[in-house]
């Protein structure tokens, strides 16, 4: 596999740097200490270890090596180890870098844990729809045909749905299976099209600015305490950003820096931007801590994220499970009203 595709899980990036700094700290060499790890490292862990160990061994420098896998370690990561090469400080860096790692983990656990509840909702309304479809509505479906009852429209659809099921599965299976293949495709060559849709939506779009300036802020702050000047700060934190509109922002901001200009003169006017954060990072320029002031924005925008995630499944929650209600007793419901049309039709009789 190429390096350029070689991805590692979040926790054993973790375990890497967590181990890299104590190593280190103690007073090995970075060879030294990749050398230690390799003898334990399985998988594609290990493929990137021998990796950086050759390069290591021909003389080159740690982030040249760290380079040749981006899905591992993005550019603010190389940039801030090339920083620290150079300077001598590697030992203090690798430390702020397992931390950062380590709340990047902990910052995306919430994300997942968020979404997680509203998936296994429509994982287990997706069981029972297919268990009434297969099991149930096919006994009812041949009580009703030897009856000859008068169906209403959704009765009828449901047997359709499950006569298709039952009765065409292979070809019921394929295409369905195309349509999700289809999809995929569609995700992988217009990542960038479907990504920015899904951005767009109203409440999906106020998080993801959320998070992209969490992460702009955490990435700011870790390159500016690496001695990174803060022009080269902007460009590659650009790359954390998931919408567009911040992107532009960031942009904007490092051509005011490339001018001569302040950072704030350039986020000046941005939507995407709020007032808050503009005048933090505005005192953070005028008493020279800017690098404070985005620790300062970190923990204040990893608070909101936290605090929008809450509300949201507050307000998602009740909503699937009336939606789900909804489906499952219209399901319902057009069984039973010919079952109970036939009870008064016999009744009458």
């Amino acid at each position: 596999m190429s390096t350029q595709r070689l991805s590692i899980p979040s926790s054993e990036k973790l375990a890497f740097f967590s181990n890299m700094s104590t190593m280190v700290n103690a007073g090995l060499t970075t060879a030294e200490s990749i050398n230690s790890l390799l003898e334990d490292a399985t998988g594609a862990m290990k493929i990137v270890l021998t990796g950086i160990a050759a390069d290591l061994n021909q003389g080159k420098q740690l982030h040249v090596a760290l380079e040749k896998y981006p899905k591992i370690f993005d550019g603010v990561t190389v940039a801030i180890i090339k920083a620290a090469e150079e300077s001598g400080t590697i030992d203090i860096v690798l430390k702020d870098i397992k931390l950062t790692v380590k709340k990047d983990i902990e910052f995306n656990d919430k994300i997942k844990s968020a979404i997680t509840y509203p998936i296994i909702i429509v994982i287990v309304f997706l069981g029972v729809l297919t268990l009434l479809l297969t099991f149930v509505i096919p006994k009812i479906a041949s009580v009703f045909l030897k009856l000859k009852v008068d169906l209403p429209l959704p009765t009828r659809v449901l047997i359709f749905l499950s006569d298709l099921i039952l009765h065409y599965t292979i070809p019921t299976a394929t295409v369905s299976g195309i349509i999700i293949l289809l999809v995929v495709l569609l995700f992988k060559t217009q990542k960038k099209l479907v990504m920015r849709f899904l951005l767009s939506l109203p409440v999906i779009s106020s998080m993801a600015r959320q998070i992209d300036l969490t992460r702009f802020s955490r990435s700011m702050y870790l390159l500016l305490t690496s001695a990174i000047p803060l022009y080269t700060a902007l460009e590659y934190s650009q790359a954390v950003a998931m919408k567009q509109e911040v992107k532009d922002a960031i942009t904007r901001a490092r051509e005011s820096v490339g001018a001569g200009k302040r950072v704030t003169d350039g986020l000046h006017g941005n939507k995407a931007i709020p007032s808050l954060m503009l005048k933090i990072i505005e005192v953070g320029e005028r008493s020279g801590t800017l690098d404070k002031s985005m620790a300062d924005l970190t923990e204040y925008f990893d608070y909101q994220v936290t605090t929008s995630l809450a509300y949201m499944m507050t307000l998602l929650e009740p909503i699937i499970l009336v939606f789900v209600g909804l489906v499952v007793g219209g399901m319902m419901m057009a069984i039973i009203a010919p079952i109970y049309n036939l009870i008064s039709q016999v009744g009458a009789t």
